[in-house]
């Protein structure tokens, strides 16, 4: 009964837009241009858990003792081949707060240490920074300014400046971690972190690589060759894996540092034989009680993209689309897209438009409650919404099941919701 079959779909050639809404689960009177925040599971990989499901259900002993490891081994060397390194040098963990704070918490941190985090850091990654700072030793947090719109070459000019100046002003032996997006969040822009890590590496700081919203969204990652000491990413966001679930890679240089899985798992500092070697990937096979199904979702996943054309025609698709997209948005709106001088270079899978509301409006719980409650309940749509660099934007994500017209659907609800915030008594302002 084991999902092991590749995955075919009732179809020879894929025709992308709303033809591929058949494909997948979501609400008919309901435009998702969100994809980018938890992402959309396909029908055939909801099939293809439930398969799973079953067969754990008919014999648990018999699936997490002897078949669940073998299987879950399979999708960590699938996806060490889609990334470009080696098997033994990933795991898979529940989500990406969960990689990140694996790596942080296994740092044995001294006075004078330093946690290196920007103005897009992702804000539970910014509480983890936080929290370890606040603990004795503590090391104190840098935090590198980014505005955005801007280059590329500014971005790793300006990076390299405040890594230089950073690095002069602490002792030598002090260690720098420096968390660097690849993707941001807020706002949806492609950054150029193999450049940074570079940068990083020329003033002997590690890095962790946010990629929460890399995989599935850029291709040929090729962790290898860009060697950053820790990178992670979501598989539930833009692979179409069962969420949640995340990879995090740990190079073999540098898997000595990480000494116990988060929370400590059952193979800790264990002599129990298992069906691999690497006492790293032994740390993260078991955790306890917990859901498997997300972590083994990634083969049908993988088989479901496949299907589609492969990693090439998806993104090229969705990148397309959301360039498209922005303009759109940007003419309804009457505002611009948050793009460089080189068009396209922010712009992953992800597009970010300014929303016609007064920069002079403060963010708070009233204001983002009206944004979702708005678009959710009453226009059936929903983009994403943020406050940056003194202006109010929009995050529209692109996905194989868009087309143009749900873009024109939100940016039309987002000027009537915007019109209906600045004109109430509840908005708090600068």
């Amino acid at each position: 009964m084991t999902y092991l079959r590749p995955l075919c779909l009732d179809m020879t050639s894929p025709k992308f837009g709303h033809d591929m809404l058949q494909y997948f689960l979501l609400d008919p009177n309901y435009t998702n241009v969100n994809h980018g925040s938890f992402g959309s599971l396909p029908k055939p990989v909801f099939d293809a858990c439930n398969e799973l499901s079953l067969e754990l259900e008919s014999s648990p002993d018999r699936f997490l003792r002897l078949k669940y490891e073998p299987l879950l081994n399979d999708v960590r060397m699938q996806l060490a081949q889609l990334l470009g390194t080696d098997t033994d040098e990933i795991v898979l963990v529940p989500n990406v707060a969960t990689g990140i704070n694996t790596v942080l918490r296994n740092f044995e941190w001294s006075e004078g240490d330093v946690l290196l985090t920007t103005t897009t850091t992702f804000d539970s990654v910014s509480r983890a920074v936080k929290d370890i700072s606040q603990r004795t030793p503590c090391p104190t947090v840098s935090t590198f300014l980014l505005l955005l719109p801007d280059s590329h070459a500014n971005i790793v000019s300006k990076f390299r400046e405040h890594m230089r100046a950073l690095k002069d002003s602490l002792a030598p032996n002090a260690k720098i971690v420096a968390i660097i997006d690849s993707i941001a969040s807020s706002p949806g822009v492609l950054f150029p972190w193999r450049e940074m890590v570079q940068v990083a590496k020329e003033v002997g700081a590690f890095t962790m690589v946010d990629g929460a919203h890399s995989i599935g969204q850029e291709v040929d990652l090729e962790l290898g060759k860009a060697a950053p000491d820790f990178w992670v990413s979501s598989l539930h966001k833009w692979l179409y894996a069962k969420r949640g679930c995340g990879v995090l890679y740990v190079p073999k240089r540098n898997q000595h540092i990480i000494k116990s899985a988060l929370p400590t798992a059952c193979n800790y500092l264990a002599l129990t034989v298992n069906f691999i070697e690497s006492p790293f990937v032994a740390e993260f096979l078991w955790f306890g009680a917990a859901e498997v199904t997300p972590a083994l979702s990634v083969r049908a996943a993988l088989d479901f993209r496949t299907s589609l054309g492969g990693e090439k025609k998806i993104n090229d698709y969705c990148h397309t689309l959301a360039v498209a997209a922005g303009k759109v948005l940007a003419t309804i709106l009457g505002t611009q897209v948050m793009d460089s001088s080189v068009e396209g270079e922010l712009i992953p899978n992800m597009v970010n438009v300014e929303l016609p509301l007064s920069g002079d409006i403060k963010p708070s719980p009233v204001i983002a409650k009206m944004f979702v409650e708005k678009l959710l309940l009453e226009h059936k749509v929903y983009g994403g919404h943020f406050y940056h660099n003194g202006k109010w934007w929009t995050r529209a994500s692109a996905q194989v099941y868009n087309e143009l017209g749900d873009y024109e659907k939100l940016g039309e609800a987002l000027v009537v919701v915007c019109k209906e915030i600045a004109g109430s008594q509840d908005v708090p302002l600068l």
